[in-house]
């Protein structure tokens, strides 16, 4: 699939392609922007293994600082793709785990997976 970003699109801000290919990339872009980011993958993971607490998932991730996972974490619960569960108990306690949604992502990833497997065989980050 490719888009052609000529001239005129270039000028009125959309791709020079069909309605249903735009939208289809509107939404592919939009889930994308859900699941991609700082330790989300990381994080959703961890999460795959059943609920956690904030101070295992910190544990779980090496180099993630308090702020970046807490940020982390509440761009998944607004996603859809976790939930925060409140504990009413002194010390107060929180968990957090898949949703539904956060679970059907595991298929996508497992398609991305063998993608890559077949794809990029040689991948090295900073080749060229």
């Amino acid at each position: 699939m490719s888009f052609d970003l000529g001239p005129e699109s270039a000028q009125s801000g959309r791709l020079n392609c069909s309605v249903e290919l735009q939208e289809y990339l509107t939404v592919v872009q939009r889930g994308l922007k859900a699941i991609t980011g700082k330790w989300k993958g990381e994080i959703m993971c961890l999460l795959s293994e059943g609920p956690k607490r904030f101070n295992e998932l910190r544990r779980g991730i090496p180099g993630v600082t308090q702020h970046m996972l807490a940020a982390q974490l509440r761009d998944l619960e607004k996603s859809g793709l976790i939930i925060r569960h409140d504990y009413e108990q002194a010390p107060p306690r929180v968990e957090y785990e898949l949703s539904d949604a956060g679970k059907a992502l595991r298929a996508v990833g497992d398609a991305l997976h063998d993608w890559a497997k077949v794809y990029t065989p040689d991948f090295e980050p900073n080749r060229h």
